[in-house]
């Protein structure tokens, strides 16, 4: 392999000849060659990198046109855009598991950026520290990266595949609004229930878990650039904050603004723990989903056998014909990692010691990867499972008038513990509801039939 000399304060580094990037990049990827190719930073947190180093360019060439010159702005610009698009994904080799403050990755997005725009401009105008890193610090940049990630993970993939699936379930509530179906809590048969309700349920619960996560996502357009190394904004010129922002919010058409206290954002990763919070509480849901699917479609002719789901592919090696609730399988364990992860975050969030937190590489990898997981997840259950649910409407109508807790429906004509006693008769002597009734001597058979109506009990 060929190598090149480059140097930092330390002194010099050989690099490979064909790397964007420089001494201390390489320093990292030598120091810590733990999870290498599998645990990378997320590439997520490498573009919006490339999106903060190009807002940061833009308003120091207007806040300090005599060291950020038009030159050194296009370069920067073209060079950044490159990252954003994921040209230059293999320049970014860094892992996960380094400094708690993210630096080595901050310093691999300005070398990189460096020298890709110095050899744009085909000159070596672009030092890593003085040009791309002007007025910032890894300090204030990496957990502007987190935050600019989020909210384009939150907003750009988790949302709109809630949206896909909320649809999903509109339609089937409306295909599926005249039937009726025994209700179950405790796993026990309970009152009747429409089936379009049970499917608005879990409808509702998705619509719930987007607004959540709108929610945290206005807190994480708070932004810590410009705060630098400690909060005070050492060496950023005034109004550099404000100005990135914006500049940040025309490069990705959201709104971000700057922190109005930058001590706080540099320690306190709480918007993030607030916001993964609002991923877990999707996870939640979409694990009860997940389960009410598979339970319903359990069988096929041993369990609940209420509805049908499609058949993706055979389930066993060794029993022919059998097909498993796959997809419903998925969604569970997304939902037990992203449970996980939580943790992680939590615990990462907890540890701001004094002016920093050191631990944002770990919270950001989790967060992103839960994000990514169910955006993923949903659609794909989505696509390969609840678009083709289907309700076995004799099963229910069976189902619904064998259960013995529709004795509620007598409870204003008998009281609740005649009802009871007719309940467990019922049971215990496999008779119907209006037979033990009528043997109990509660009501005649024309009362009974006057008073019990399965389908208007929902």
């Amino acid at each position: 392999m060929d190598y090149r000399i480059e140097h930092d304060s330390m002194g010099e580094v050989k690099v490979p000849a064909d790397k964007y990037w420089g001494a201390q990049t390489e320093r990292s990827h030598e120091n810590f060659p733990i999870g290498v190719g599998i645990e990378t930073m997320p590439r997520e947190i490498t573009y919006a990198f490339g999106i903060l180093k190009k807002a940061a360019a833009m308003v120091n060439n207007e806040l300090k046109p005599e060291k950020m010159t038009a030159e050194k702005l296009s370069a920067i610009s073209q060079a950044c855009d490159e990252v954003i698009s994921g040209q230059l994904n293999e320049h970014f080799p860094l892992v996960v598991w380094q400094t708690g403050s993210g630096t080595q990755s901050s310093m691999n997005a300005n070398e990189g950026s460096a020298d890709r725009g110095n050899e744009i401009a085909n000159a070596k105008i672009l030092h890593p520290n003085d040009d791309i890193n002007m007025s910032q610090s890894s300090n204030d940049t990496f957990p502007t990266a987190m935050h600019i990630a989020a909210v384009i993970a939150l907003e750009d993939k988790v949302i709109p595949a809630i949206d896909t699936l909320v649809k999903t379930f509109v339609r089937l509530e409306e295909e599926n609004e005249g039937i009726v179906k025994s209700g179950r809590t405790h796993l026990q048969d309970a009152t009747p229930i429409k089936f379009s309700q049970e499917i608005s349920g879990w409808r509702s619960s998705l619509e719930k878990d987007k607004k959540l996560i709108q929610i945290a996502c206005d807190e994480l357009k708070e932004l810590a650039l410009g705060g630098t190394a400690v909060g005070t904004g050492l060496n950023a010129p005034k109004g550099f904050d404000v100005k990135v922002a914006e500049a940040v919010s025309k490069l990705t058409g959201k709104n971000f603004i700057t922190s109005p206290n930058k001590f706080h954002s540099l320690t306190s990763k709480d918007e993030i723990a607030f916001a993964h919070g609002a991923l877990k509480a999707l996870a939640a849901d979409m694990m009860k989903i997940a389960n009410d699917v598979r339970w319903l479609a359990s069988g096929p002719r041993d369990g609940l056998g209420e509805i049908t789901i499609p058949e993706n592919e055979p389930g066993s090696s060794i029993m022919p014909g059998k097909v498993n609730p796959t997809q419903c399988e998925q969604v569970t364990m997304v939902a037990v990692q992203v449970m996980g992860n939580d943790v992680a975050v939590g615990m990462a969030a907890s540890q701001g010691n004094f002016e920093l937190n050191v631990f944002m590489p770990v919270a950001a990898y989790n967060f992103l990867q839960s994000a990514r997981l169910l955006a993923e997840s949903i659609t794909s259950f989505n696509n390969n499972c609840a678009v083709g649910i289907k309700a076995n409407k004799d099963v229910m109508h069976h189902n619904l008038h064998n259960s013995l807790m529709l004795v509620t429906a007598l409870n204003p004509y008998i009281g609740y513990e005649n009802a009871a006693k007719t309940a467990k008769k019922a049971y215990k002597e496999n008779l119907s509801l209006k037979e033990a009734c009528t043997e109990l001597g509660f009501l005649s058979a024309d009362e009974f039939d006057k008073v019990f109506h399965p389908e208007e009990m929902v």
